[in-house]
């Protein structure tokens, strides 16, 4: 089953906790803080896999996550990284926040790695906070919470060359003459409904990758028939060639100037790949009249006359697709997944902290420094509690509240926690 669209949500590991732990060796006089550090939570990682040709196990593997740190021991002994959870992807799929809508990886090559979710940091043993003033802390911090996101993972198939052409011209039938890919072959339109891929050797030993696209038609480029879904996957080709029957009712040169249309209104780049036209079905009658005529009226485009059925004059188009495919960069067509232009603004940075008033009257004190203070505190320990405290102090929280009017006494919810102001 070709699968070339998902969404799944990936979580990476929490970091480990810090210990609290003192040393007491019988020969270590004031022995002192030996908590060691927790580890880092795992990171789930996306790996390019040129194997790989549809995103069909996404299907059945929806929730992606990546193990969490160990914890820190004593003896200032830190806690195991949390391992890397590695995932296959086929090489040309795009990976989305569906949140932000932003691009977080594209992957064009075999073995490129992309970490798609970062996991947490490993929270610092009792050992760090040790100072001259306070030289056997009694807290810790807790492993700060991995990435988790939804994603949206969307391929767009990387091959050298794409087949393009009406229904029923013969574009399976070509690649299963050039190539070992077995695509459904029969005599009725859109046999085709999945893209195939295929690699063409040539008999002086140069090779390249061909696509076989389902049929377009008239219309393709706004939703009709099934180009529409696939259009998407002949953007990253090097070479296109226009597969024309030769032998229909049809004119030859109408169907040619359809179809660069349908790619024209998709996306305009597509008309500055080098094109070749293999003009199928030569051993049927009429077809010798048909290819003079379309000859004349095709002049910078070379116009390869063939016979898939009959295995005719095949090599002669294997030969011009691995010449042209020498005058074309590899990646001259892989572009940057977005290719606006950046401008480069000024942005503040967001306040580390906000207040406002709740419903019951209550004020609520969040902001992404308190809530990262917050992750890293253990709220069974009072030494953690104060020095949770101690920082929101030093952030200007306790200040900017008494500038709103609140008294000693009063409650204050810090993100879920309620405390009472102390003045």
């Amino acid at each position: 089953m070709f699968i070339d669209d998902v969404k799944i949500f990936v979580k990476a590991g929490k970091g480990g906790n810090g210990a609290v732990a003192f040393r007491r060796e019988k020969f270590v006089p004031l022995g002192g803080p030996a908590g060691g550090d927790g580890g880092r939570g795992g990171n789930v990682i996306f790996v390019g896999d040129e194997g790989l040709t549809t995103l069909l196990d996404f299907r059945y593997q929806r929730h992606i996550k990546a193990p969490d740190g160990e914890n820190g021991r004593a003896k200032n002994q830190y806690g195991k990284d949390g391992e890397d959870v590695y995932i296959r992807v086929p090489v040309g799929s795009i990976v989305t926040d569906l949140a932000t809508g932003a691009v977080i990886a594209d992957i064009t090559r075999h073995g490129q790695e992309a970490i798609i979710a970062r996991g947490g940091r490993g929270g610092r043993g009792n050992t760090k906070f040790a100072t001259p003033k306070v030289p056997a802390p009694e807290f810790a911090e807790n492993g700060e919470a991995g990435e988790e996101r939804e994603i949206r993972i969307e391929l767009k198939i990387l091959a050298d060359v794409g087949l393009v052409g009406f229904p029923s011209v013969g574009k399976s039938t070509i690649i299963s003459a050039l190539s070992a890919a077995r695509p459904k072959i029969a005599d009725y339109p859109f046999t085709t409904l999945v893209p195939n891929l295929g690699v063409v050797r040539a008999k002086d030993g140069r090779s390249f990758v061909m696509a076989d696209l389902p049929g377009l038609i008239e219309g393709a480029s706004q939703g009709a028939g099934l180009g529409f879904r696939f259009l998407k996957h002949i953007e990253r080709t090097r070479v296109i060639v226009h597969v024309i029957d030769m032998s229909g009712e049809r004119d030859p040169y109408e169907d040619y100037l359809v179809i660069n249309k349908e790619l024209e209104t998709y996306n305009p780049k597509l008309l500055k790949r080098p094109q070749i036209i293999a003009a199928n079905k030569m051993d049927l009658p009429e077809a010798e009249e048909k290819l003079k005529v379309l000859q004349e009226k095709v002049k910078d485009v070379p116009v390869i006359p063939i016979s898939a059925y009959m295995r005719r004059n095949l090599d002669a188009l294997v030969y011009k697709i691995a010449d042209t495919l020498e005058t074309v960069a590899l990646d001259a067509f892989v572009e940057p997944v977005n290719d606006e232009v950046v401008e480069y603004k000024f942005t503040p940075a967001p306040p580390p902290f906000t207040i406002t008033k709740a419903e019951d009257g209550v004020y609520v004190v969040d902001g992404p420094a308190v809530r990262k203070y917050f992750e890293r505190t253990n709220f069974d320990r009072e030494s953690e509690v104060k020095l949770f405290a101690q920082r929101l102090r030093k952030l200007g929280v306790d200040a900017e509240l008494r500038k709103l009017g609140v008294k000693n006494g009063d409650t204050v919810r810090v993100i879920k926690y309620e405390f009472e102001f102390l003045d």
